[in-house]
Formats: structure tokens, C-alpha cells, sequence
């Protein structure tokens, strides 16, 4: 690559500077509303949703600005999709804050955050859902399939798939998902989105514990998604898939409890 010149550094300055304002005032706003979060009251909720949002709109400046260079100054600025990757783990607090971040749990443990963000309607939650895992996508594209945050997003992937599922009122659900009732589409759609998440969560722990950390916490990590799964399936009514998620985890399982025995044998007393 060729040294960049002045005139190409000042033409590609002034393309980017309202991008640059833009981000600093997402910020700014960011500060104002997170000085009014007060506790977990429904106000509190809907406006840790909004800065959840307004993160994601920050990451796509920042992977704006990365294309930007890539365009004009051919250069990829790892800077900015490093801060785009940042603004998504940031997303996802925010949302955890509202929704928790139970893996497997029964609902009723979470119930009452559902409470606070009531009013909120179910074709909201789930674009919000979907703009999250765009977003990831795009940063991990920016990034390149060989780049040393490759791991980092099974992490992402999982806390996106844990909240898509948690956002949902599984109390009700059950009743609304009958084609006769309004919204029935978008719900079958979520629940589809949230099912294929929790499946890739599983899968891709279990390949970041095979190809890269050889940690038992990624193994049970994998297990626990693929349990949150068959919950969901077992609340649908689906007992048939149900049954090979349990047999699938039951599996995974007993291969884990080998390998920590042998782990524990290599160690020796």
C-alpha cells in the first residue's frame, strides 16, 4: 500500500467528521439518560431498551467510519470496529439489565421484568432482537473471518439468543399461537429466530471448547443453551423435539464428564 497523502487524509477527514459529531452526540445522550435510570421501574426499563437501541445505531456509525476508510484511503481502521464490537457487548447489558440474562431457568423467575416493559409491543421487542444480531453479524464481517475476536462473538451470539428468548412473555404465549389470533406470524417468527439462536449458541460453545479453549465452563455453557432450548420446547407443547434436545444434552453430557476425568487424571493427585 502506497503512503497516503494529505489531500486524500483531509478529503477523507471532512466526509467523516458528521459521522464523528453524530457518535459524539449518541454519546452525550447516552450520559444524560443513564444519570435518569433510577432502580427497576418500568421507566427505568424503557430507557435502558433505548440506550440499548441507540448502542446499535452507535456501532453502525463506527463500521460506517471503517468502510469510509476502506473506500478512500484503503485502509481497514480496526479502531472503529473494535468500538462497534464494543457497543454491542454494551447493547446487550443494557437489555440484560430489563430482561435478565437466565440461560435455563423457568419463567417465573423472570416474570416480573417482563412486567416493566409491558406496553412494549411484541413486533418492537423483536426487531430490536433482529437489529442486535445484524449488528453483530456486520462487526464480525468488518472483522474478517481470521481475526483474533473470532471467539469473542459465540459470547455475543449466546447473550443475543439468551435475551431474544427472555424478552418473550412465555406466560402467554402459548394462547396467542393460534392463527387466528393477532400477531400469530410475528410470534411463530420470533420463536423460530429464538430456537435457531439457542441451537448455534450450543454448537458454537461447544466448538469454541474444541478448537480453542478446551475450557470446561464453554462445555457446560453449550449444554445449558441446548437445555434452555428443550424448556422451550417442552413449554410449546413440542415433546417430540423435546426428546431429542434431552438425548442430544445427555450425550454432550456424558462426553464432558469423561474429558474432566481424564483432565483430572492427567494431573495426577
Amino acid at each position: 500500500m502506497g503512503k497516503i497523502s494529505q489531500e486524500a487524509r483531509q478529503r477523507y477527514s471532512d466526509r467523516v467528521k458528521e459521522y464523528k459529531l453524530e457518535i459524539e452526540g449518541l454519546q452525550r445522550h447516552e450520559k444524560q439518560v443513564l444519570a435518569k435510570v433510577d432502580g427497576d421501574t418500568p421507566q427505568a426499563a424503557y430507557r435502558r431498551m433505548s440506550l440499548a437501541d441507540g448502542r446499535l445505531n452507535m456501532a453502525a456509525l463506527y463500521l460506517l467510519l471503517n468502510r469510509i476508510s476502506l473506500s478512500m484511503l484503503s485502509v481497514k481502521n480496526d479502531s472503529f470496529v473494535r468500538e462497534a464490537h464494543r457497543c454491542c457487548y454494551q447493547s446487550l447489558i443494557f437489555l440484560e439489565e430489563v430482561v435478565s440474562d437466565y440461560i435455563d431457568a423457568p419463567f417465573s423467575e423472570y416474570a416480573d421484568r417482563l412486567q416493566a416493559i409491558e406496553r412494549m409491543p411484541e413486533a418492537q421487542r423483536y426487531a430490536l432482537m433482529r437489529k442486535v444480531g445484524f449488528t453483530i453479524q456486520s462487526v464480525s464481517d468488518d472483522f474478517g473471518s481470521n481475526t483474533k475476536w473470532r471467539w469473542s462473538f459465540v459470547e455475543l451470539e449466546g447473550r443475543l439468543a439468551t435475551v431474544a428468548k427472555n424478552v418473550v412473555n412465555l406466560r402467554t404465549l402459548v394462547s396467542e399461537l393460534d392463527p387466528r389470533v393477532d400477531g400469530y406470524e410475528l410470534r411463530v417468527e420470533h420463536l423460530r429466530f429464538v430456537k435457531d439462536l439457542l441451537q448455534r449458541s450450543a454448537d458454537r460453545y461447544l466448538e469454541r471448547y474444541t478448537l480453542a479453549t478446551s475450557r470446561i465452563d464453554d462445555f457446560k455453557r453449550a449444554i445449558t443453551y441446548l437445555l434452555a432450548l428443550k424448556r422451550l420446547h417442552a413449554i410449546l407443547g413440542e415433546t417430540e423435539q423435546a426428546d431429542v434436545i434431552k438425548r442430544k444434552a445427555d450425550v454432550w453430557k456424558s462426553r464432558m464428564d469423561d474429558e474432566e476425568k481424564r483432565a483430572e487424571q492427567r494431573r495426577g493427585p
